[in-house]
């Protein structure tokens, strides 16, 4: 249930010594005569993919084979009054596991944990074997019932009837390699005295207190006496709160501890993500150890209508982030390291929220653990989407069941929990194939999940499909919405307000470029161009479209820029790369300022999707490496807790938003600058601001100049006054304010300063200074704007990238070192309107 270690288990990984060899479908019925085959070392947890390494590529036929994993250990038989339990956490998908010789398990569901009682099977020294049979063959049989629809999404209806990862499998987006092996940690656990099984932690709070109520079920391995009572301790630091479980006969323990005056967790953009460590058994040898967090979360009144808005320790959060993906299609069950790495990238993008999505893999304890610790809201889809899954079959709907149960128990307790849904486009395949609706809400989705959510007592609130809500589930003003008018259906921007959009499941999804060395990943034969088969290999594309995710980027390079994007490909494919890098971020930026202002209905958007499954430009924000992309650092700004940004009003003129989702309350200034010809002040005025906690203001930018300007150049009475509006938000300083968020404008018509001037033209220059900690200040000056600043120091990461620079103002980002070999910063700058580079 928790990644926290008990003391009081004795428990050891088996991850040394693996092999892995290939067999054609059936040709090994059992662990016998496995001394033949051809072997290879492996990793585990691992998959087939990871294992072959170079050669596993989107052609890897991985389902055509049965795979054979095996290693050997030495463990004595269990001893007396102790139990040896095999704990084999996911193999994917239909798989045997042979311990000496002896079949002990045969698991028929990827996501399905288990554990096998082998102590009397342990001969001092021991052969494990995991075959993972070919899922083609079974694919290829004829069950019922039968589909009422079929998917695009995946090439091999059949794979309704059995429980694995759909990525892997979808050729538009994720064709491969499929996910094949004992993914999950297989590890040997010995226990002895007092075991505490189904231990269910839940975390509530009545005014200012908080209460942790536990109930478990006890047992010892030899059948002694239970005691009457366990104690169970809640602290956070050197405050602990202790309390007592009781013990019933049948084992069940349960019982309460009140914790007064406890402090709340947070989203960590609106707050701290306290949380409490809870124990229960003595301190010396535990039986269970978690970690909790005191909140209370509120969704909607009317779900169906509003989608989930959720509203967390009484505050209406605007949930922004992404879809996440596995940190690494061929190894799923990422390290703890790596997945901290990569949530800290999602924290610092000013993200709070997070969709786990159905057509992956639940993500393992670590993942939770630290979406907890770092304030990260989950969505939690089940693992279905788009697929007629056959809940007619007792027998899958048994396995669905004890599913649910599992990922309810596993993280029920959360704080971080937020959303359960129970899949990914299940409603809308129904309502767009014009099949009856009440098919997307039937013993599936319309009961069986939905009761498991209640059984568990699991607070977040429960959608039976993403989309969902309204007369058809994929309307974007009701419910919860699937949004791509701004993206792959090309609507102007303007649609992100028409549309109306209460909660974005997923959205803006963009064939996103990274930078030149995630390209270099791709290995185009003669060199890389954008139309290259090694190119189109890592752009999405819906299967049967006649376009890709570049084509819509390509459009709004055309709306936003006014480029050719054929043409310019064409005769300068560097500079068609840098400008594309730069439009999808910009679009995303100026969607979410429609999408965050007060005014808007919106609750929360997450991107398609967080992170690249291969090199290319794929719809993740950042690339395959987990390194951001320049779409990222729009994001970011965008997202970030304190920000000011700006929307057309046209003949209104320019609205001013400011949000301080921070739970102190804000005193700064607004600051307002109008150039001409992008670099002459036309004219600057200011106004004081404070917000209180968790506040947010709208203001007029001409009630700020005191006077009408035709900010926007709506009216048009001549030529305009200014091409570029700034809005700065400042923190009074004692010497001069600091910059804490900045907003540019071009008005409508006047168009992007696009053409590269020389450094010295554009008045760019950058110094560098050491400070005082080792890390190292560029400070970037330029006397003209200057537009989507990039800083390439090789061995050190900057604190933004693809940033702007005020006429006549000073931007400062931070170096910090990349490793431990940084070495000194020596490197250069880049801008779109840039000749050549600048070094510093």
């Amino acid at each position: 249930m928790s990644g926290l270690p008990v003391p009081g288990r004795e428990r050891r990984q088996l991850t040394d010594g693996w092999e892995l060899a290939r067999t054609e479908p059936g040709a090994r019925s059992d662990a016998g005569g496995l001394g033949g085959l051809t072997w290879q070392p492996a990793a585990v947890p691992g998959t087939v993919a990871g294992a072959v390494g170079d050669a596993s590529s989107p052609g890897l036929d991985v389902d055509g084979y049965d795979w054979w994993f095996r290693t050997s250990f030495a463990a004595a038989p269990a001893g007396h009054g102790e139990e040896v339990v095999l704990a084999l956490e996911g193999i994917a998908t239909v798989a045997e596991v042979y311990l000496n010789g002896r079949r002990v398990l045969q698991s028929e569901s990827m996501f399905a944990a288990h554990e096998v009682q082998v102590g009397a099977l342990l001969a001092g020294d021991n052969a494990l074997a995991i075959c993972c049979r070919a899922l083609a063959p079974l694919l290829e049989q004829r069950r019922r019932p039968r589909a009422r629809w079929r998917t695009k999404l995946v090439s091999e209806g059949n794979l309704r009837f059995h429980r694995t990862m759909l990525l892997g499998r979808a050729p538009g987006f994720a064709p491969g390699p499929a996910v094949a092996g004992p993914w999950r940690p297989v590890a040997l656990e010995r226990r002895r005295g007092l075991v505490a099984d189904d231990v269910r932690l839940r975390a509530t709070v009545d005014g200012d207190d908080g209460t942790l109520g536990c109930r478990a079920q006890l047992r010892t391995p030899d059948g002694a006496e239970l005691p009457d009572r366990i104690p169970v301790t809640v602290a956070i630091g050197p405050e602990a709160h202790a309390g007592e479980l009781l013990v019933t006969e049948d084992g069940v323990a349960s019982g309460t501890v009140t914790v007064p005056g406890a402090r709340r967790w947070w989203p960590h953009t609106h707050g701290d993500p306290v949380l409490y460590t809870v124990t229960v058994g003595g301190a010396e040898a535990p039986l269970h150890v978690a970690r909790v967090g005191f909140r209370t979360l509120e969704p909607a009144a009317d779900l169906l209508a509003d989608g989930p808005d959720l509203r967390i320790n009484g505050t209406r959060v605007f949930a922004r982030g992404a879809v996440w993906t596995p940190v690494s299609q061929r190894a799923p069950h990422a390290p703890a390291g790596e997945l901290r790495r990569i949530l800290g990238h999602v924290r610092a993008a000013g993200m709070n929220m997070l969709r786990v999505p159905g057509i992956g893999a639940y993500e393992n304890d670590a993942f939770y653990d630290l979406c907890d610790e770092l304030g990260i809201l989950v969505w939690q889809d089940f693992m279905f989407a788009n697929l007629d899954y056959p809940e007619g079959d007792p027998a899958f709907m048994a396995v669905v069941e004890r599913e649910a149960r599992e990922v309810l128990a596993r993280l029920g307790f959360r704080p971080s929990l937020a959303v359960l849904c129970g899949g990914s486009e299940v409603a809308q395949q129904v309502a767009m194939l014009g099949l009856d609706p009440a098919l997307a809400e039937g013993p599936l989705y319309g009961e069986l999940l939905p009761a498991a959510v209640r059984g568990a007592e699991v607070d977040a609130p429960y959608v039976p499909s993403a989309p969902w809500g309204g007369d058809l589930p994929f309307r974007t003003d009701r419910g919860v919405a699937n949004y791509f008018g701004v993206g792959a259906y090309l609507r102007p921007l303007q649609d992100a307000r028409r549309a109306e959009v209460r909660f974005a499941a997923e959205c803006l999804a963009f064939a996103n470029v990274p930078d030149e060395a995630a390209l270099a990943d791709l290995r185009a034969p003669g060199g890389l161009v954008t139309n290259d088969p090694a190119w189109k290999a890592g752009v999405p594309r819906d299967v049967g479209a006649g376009w890709d995710f570049d084509d819509v980027r390509d459009h709004y390079l055309r709306l936003l820029f006014g480029t050719d994007p054929v043409a310019l490909r064409s005769v300068d494919p560097e500079r068609y790369l840098e400008l594309s890098r730069a439009v999808s971020g910009e679009v995303m930026a100026e969607t979410f300022g429609e999408w965050r202002r007060t005014q808007s209905p919106c609750a929360g958007a997450l991107v398609l999707w967080l992170k690249d499954l291969r090199p290319g430009a794929g719809w993740g924000v950042l690339d395959h490496r987990g390194a951001p992309k320049v779409a990222y650092h729009h994001l970011r700004r965008a997202l970030a807790p304190v920000a000011v940004w700006t929307t057309d009003e046209g003949l209104g003129g320019v609205a001013i938003h400011v949000a301080n989702d921070r739970p102190e309350a804000l005193a700064a200034r607004l600051r307002v600058a109008l150039y001409q010809d992008h670099r002459r002040l036309v004219q600057e005025a200011e106004t004081p601001l404070e917000l209180g906690p968790h506040g947010q203001a709208s203001l007029n930018l001409e009630e700020i100049v005191g006077r009408f300007v035709d900010v926007t150049w709506a009216y048009r009475f001549g030529p305009p006054a200014q091409d570029l509006v700034v809005v700065t938000l400042e923190c009074p300083g004692a010497d001069e304010p600091e910059m804490m968020s900045q907003a540019f404008r071009f008005p409508e018509g006047t168009g992007r300063p696009l053409t590269p001037r020389p450094a010295d033209e554009l008045g760019l220059d950058a110094t560098l200074r050491e400070l005082p900690d080792g890390d190292w200040a560029v400070s970037v000056q330029s006397a003209g704007f200057a537009y989507g600043v990039r800083v390439a120091v090789p061995g050190w990461e900057a604190s933004d990238d693809a940033f702007c620079v005020e006429p006549g103002h000073e931007r400062v980002i931070r170096l910090t070192p990349a490793g431990d070999d940084a070495g000194d910063p020596v490197g250069t700058l880049t801008a779109l309107n840039l000749t050549g580079r600048v070094r510093i």
